[in-house]
């Protein structure tokens, strides 16, 4: 028994330090993915929808039959007392005999049914669900490539901040080298001590970068995780690497995309504005339309000089009524016509927004496509200059050693190396985004 206790308390600490240990391992498209699915926004978007139908559910049962309940019970402490003629009793005329008409306790029961007939804006409410819907699944469009444009820039600047790490552990190692040789050859007097501060001043520089770049690694990740909807400190691997990422996105067939306006969620979102102006206007013109609504109950009184209403023998009386509300709109002092012309005038606002909107997003589009052009330009660019920048920084290598050149050249290659090589990375992190950004605006991707 022991023996079995003992392998069962073992498979549970593996099982256990297993789903502790669990690391996760994304492509971008995978990361994407997952977070349309468990990001923040994405899944209070999810919900709007939800909540949008069950309005929609809202708006409509409100014309539709209602049925109320009611019970009242009432102990009159102290019961009103009515004075009548005494003649009526055959008492003196000109006196009054004090009468109690009701006994103290009393028990209703009713039960109400009310029907919307007509009302203007009810139908303007039932009508505008159907815009509210449209606008509750566009924003969620809108939530989900906000998160897709999240994640893709999260994603890249993981990559950045690894290579970054990569390029500056390189570089720190051939400047410890460089100082190393240099110090060496300073001590047996074969070189001064200015080449050697010089390339210390490089090596701190590079060392300094290093552990911000390390920092940020963590930062980084940390970024993505919450994006994806992850745990802060969630072990999360990236399957791709930069450059990789950056090729896949070089695609310039993009650019002759034909564009439809009606494609562009923030179009669409802006037409939601203007249906939204266009019902309002139309609900403040109903106001002026009369409202006519039907109601029946049915209800049952009791009478008691004690709290007897559930015996046998308690006598309860019936009645039901049937009625009519119509009620007619006649002369409010102009205020409906101020309130109709105030939602008119909103709604060419809007028409007018609209019209705005359009041209504001085909001018981003115009945008996007030089940033998207220029960047792959820029990429181009980057990777021959660090190419030049490594044979500089080569040829200085050996100068230095020969003793054809000076520490403070070297130092200034290296520099102009580093800076290229920065200068390359961005660049591809450049050309990841701008891709990201002109497939939003044209709504689509890979």
């Amino acid at each position: 028994m022991r023996h079995q206790l003992l392998v069962l308390i073992t498979i549970l600490s593996i099982s256990l330090g297993y789903s502790q240990e669990q690391t996760y391992s994304f492509t971008l498209e995978e990361a994407i993915q997952f977070a349309l699915e468990n990001n923040y926004s994405a899944i209070n978007a999810n919900r709007d929808i939800i909540d949008a139908q069950k309005q929609k559910w809202e708006t409509i049962a409100g014309g539709l039959p209602q049925v109320n309940g009611s019970v009242g019970y009432q102990n009159q402490l102290k019961q009103p007392v009515s004075l009548l003629p005494a003649e009526l009793a055959g008492g003196e005329a000109g006196t009054f005999i004090p009468v109690i008409f009701s006994q103290p306790q009393s028990a209703t029961a009713t039960a109400t049914l009310t029907q919307q007939i007509f009302d203007g804006s009810y139908i303007v409410g039932v009508q505008a669900t159907k815009a509210f819907l449209s606008y509750s699944a566009n924003n969620k469009e809108k939530t989900e490539l906000d998160v897709r444009k999240q994640v893709v820039e999260a994603y890249g600047n993981v990559l950045l901040a690894e290579e970054s790490v990569a390029i500056l552990e390189k570089n720190k190692t051939t400047l410890e080298k460089n100082v190393y040789e240099t110090s060496k050859l300073f001590e047996n007097g074969l070189g001064d001590e200015e080449s050697v501060d010089q390339l210390q001043i490089t090596l701190s520089s590079v060392e300094n970068q290093l552990q911000s770049a390390l920092r940020l690694k963590d930062i980084t990740l940390q970024m993505l995780n919450v994006s994806m909807g992850l745990d802060l400190n969630a072990p999360t691997q990236l399957q791709e690497n930069l450059e990789d990422l950056t090729m896949s996105k070089m695609e310039l067939g993009i650019l002759a995309i034909d564009f439809n306006i009606n494609d562009n969620v923030d179009y669409k979102l802006a037409e939601n504005l203007n249906e939204q102006r266009f019902f309002e206007w139309k609900l403040a013109r109903s106001r002026a339309l009369p409202t006519l609504n039907a109601y029946v109950n049915y209800g049952s009184s009791a009478f008691s000089e004690n709290f007897d209403f559930f015996s046998g023998d308690q006598q309860w009386f019936d009645s039901s009524i049937l009625g009519f509300d119509l009620n007619i709109p006649i002369f409010s002092s102009f205020k409906r016509s101020a309130s109709t012309q105030r939602a008119k005038i909103a709604l060419e606002k809007s028409k007018t927004q609209l019209t705005e909107a359009e041209q504001q997003i085909r001018l981003q589009l115009e945008n996007a496509k030089n940033n998207y052009t220029l960047a792959i330009d820029n990429y181009e660019t980057a990777k021959q200059n660090l190419t030049l920048s490594e044979r500089i920084e080569n040829k200085n290598q050996i100068k230095y050693k020969e003793g054809l050149a000076s520490s403070f050249e070297l130092r200034q290659a290296q520099t102009q190396l580093y800076t290229t090589q920065q200068e390359y990375l961005q660049s591809m992190v450049e050309v990841i985004n701008n891709k990201t950004e002109l497939e939003i605006i044209l709504n689509t991707k890979d």
